[in-house]
């Protein structure tokens, strides 16, 4: 979930300690225009232009729960509209017991919709779900400005923060996997292929090249999913092999996963000084992260840092970044971190849980880590604790609660299943070392004969140790 990719074992701990803080100043040094008009008087061809969001309106439809989820939820499409660069000038939602197959709102809603945007100057309406292609169609026509639904928005976010080589492809992938059944014709002006009785008399010389240029556009859009998806397999093999060699190593596996901003970076540089990009701003990281740490008792573990969740995540995303979310799946623990100062906290808990469950990582032994403490109201904070009993309350920011969770971390981690006692000779030191390094140590004293060490081990150094092991007391 930053911008460094995933690095060899040899090279876990390596990192810039500047390199978020560079990000983040890149990031803010270049801010679009504000001023720059995309209405559009034929919305037609609007697929085939690249996202530019600038004044906006948010539009939603309040279908289940109280009037604060609804309220809520638009809540957070401002924050995403506000992170993807726009300035948001207003919100309305609309009651109903299911969206409009037609318009989404409604065609008297959308008429009124239509004058909120003339009246306040917008220039792109964003409605607060997947909308289908008729309902962007038929709603564009009647506010004459460009509709964008909540699933395009996030794919524009992931695309501004993708950074590097594998995130782009992701992002490209699910962008295009969103576009491809929204594709349409550029405008009356074309018309279809027909002809003989089909063309109403006029035969050959009748056809039009409207429905070619969509054919084409699709056919060229399958060829690039299908070369993005080969691209993908096959960075997916670096990252299948790092996962292997740790696995053969047996070091237990750490990710960090939660809604997005909820302080996962900063939980990762508070427990490994990883540097990586901190900023407040959803989805401010995407490209996974692995960083190697060591619980109180010395054992190593690694820590991986993944891309952050939210409400209704899109479809389309969660395929693309399916070989990036193995890193949860694959894992022995899960640090799940959530906002304690949010005002519905519980409501995050749940739509991760529900990415948990899509990726197959619902069944992993699961950490809830209450983030900004200091932040956060206590009544809070008491009530995510009552619910949820396996929890930690933390500050990333102060570093409140960190040895409490590194307590935790330790005694929830899978036990070695090898624990021996073995005189290992002053001449084999590098055993003594790597027993430090890959083990978890519960006795060393130093003799006549070597150095006593009583651990549990992995079994590739099981083999090397039951050499100089005492037989009475070896314990497998």
């Amino acid at each position: 979930m930053q911008s460094n990719p995933i690095k060899s074992e040899a090279d876990l701990d390596e990192f810039e300690p500047a390199t978020g803080d560079l990000e983040l100043a890149e990031r803010q040094a270049l801010r679009r225009v504000v001023g720059l008009s995309t209405e559009l008087e034929d919305v037609t061809e609007v697929e085939y232009r690249k996202l530019r969001l600038e004044r906006v309106v948010l539009v939603g439809v309040w279908t289940t729960g109280t009037v604060a989820d609804a309220e809520n939820s638009l809540q957070e499409l401002k924050l995403l509209a506000e992170t993807a660069g726009s300035q948001v000038l207003e919100g309305v939602i609309q009651r109903r017991q299911k969206p409009d197959p037609g318009t989404y709102i409604g065609s008297g809603k959308a008429r009124e919709l239509a004058d909120i945007v003339k009246s306040t100057g917008a220039d792109t309406v964003i409605a607060d779900g997947e909308l289908t292609p008729g309902q962007l169609r038929q709603l564009e026509e009647i506010v004459k400005v460009k509709v964008i639904d909540r699933t395009a928005l996030i794919l524009d976010i992931f695309a501004q923060h993708a950074r590097s080589r594998e995130g782009r492809a992701q992002v490209e992938l699910a962008q295009l996997n969103y576009l491809l059944p929204r594709l349409r014709g550029w405008g009356g002006n074309l018309s279809r292929q027909v002809g003989g009785r089909a063309a109403g008399g006029v035969g050959i010389g009748g056809r039009g090249p409207g429905e070619t240029k969509i054919e084409l556009d699709r056919r060229r859009i399958r060829t690039r999913i299908a070369k993005l998806n080969r691209q993908l397999a096959e960075m997916s093999k670096a990252r299948d092999t790092m996962r292997a060699r740790r696995q053969a190593r047996e070091v237990p596996a750490v990710a960090i996963a939660g809604y997005t901003n909820a302080g996962k970076s900063s939980l990762l540089n508070r427990l490994t000084g990883a540097g990586v990009l901190v900023e407040d701003a959803l989805f401010a990281t995407l490209d996974p992260t692995v960083r190697r740490s060591r619980t109180p008792d010395g054992r190593l573990f690694t820590l991986a840092d993944t891309v952050g969740f939210v409400r209704h995540l899109p479809h389309q995303l969660v395929e693309a970044f399916r070989s990036t979310l193995e890193e949860v799946a694959d894992a022995d623990l899960i640090l799940h971190v959530v906002d304690g100062s949010h005002p519905d906290p519980e409501s995050q808990l749940t739509a991760v849980r529900e990415v948990f469950a899509e990726i197959e990582a619902d069944k992993v032994p699961e950490i809830v880590v209450i983030n900004k403490a200091d932040a956060a109201d206590p009544l809070v904070i008491q009530r995510i604790q009552n619910r949820e009993k396996h929890s930690v309350v933390v500050s990333a920011r102060s570093g409140e609660g960190i040895g409490e969770l590194m307590a935790i971390i330790e005694r929830d981690l899978p036990r070695l299943d090898h624990e021996i006692r073995a005189v290992v000779p002053y001449g084999r030191g590098d055993l003594v070392s790597r027993v430090h390094s890959e083990g978890e140590v519960l006795k060393v004293e130093h003799g006549d004969e070597g150095t006593l060490v009583h651990a549990r081990v992995p079994s590739g150094l099981l083999a090397e140790l039951e050499r100089y092991a005492e037989p009475a007391e070896t314990l497998r």
